[in-house]
């Protein structure tokens, strides 16, 4: 049995998202800047949203835009807290 020392400790440094970055992003353009906070999201929002401005001649974007707006800063929000969670621990 070996004891473990420091060098045996591995570190793993991850950087936290900006919730401005993010907000840019997706006011910029839409569902697809919801690809820097949260990709399953960001591609759920682009095909919602291709569908329904297909269905809707492009009005349901008054509607889409601010979900994903919304929905990218929350998911920026929700995984830096895991992150800190995880370095607190």
């Amino acid at each position: 049995m070996s004891q473990k020392t420091e060098s045996d400790r591995h570190i793993v440094v991850t950087a936290t998202k900006s919730v401005g970055v993010s907000l840019i992003l997706t006011i910029l353009f839409g569902p697809l800047g919801m690809l820097y906070s949260t990709v399953g999201g960001g591609i759920f929002m682009i095909i919602v949203s291709v569908i329904l401005a297909l269905i809707t001649a492009g009005f349901s974007l008054i509607i889409t835009w601010p979900i994903s707006v919304i929905w990218g800063a929350m998911a920026v929000s929700s995984t830096n807290k895991k992150l800190l969670k995880k370095v607190t621990m």
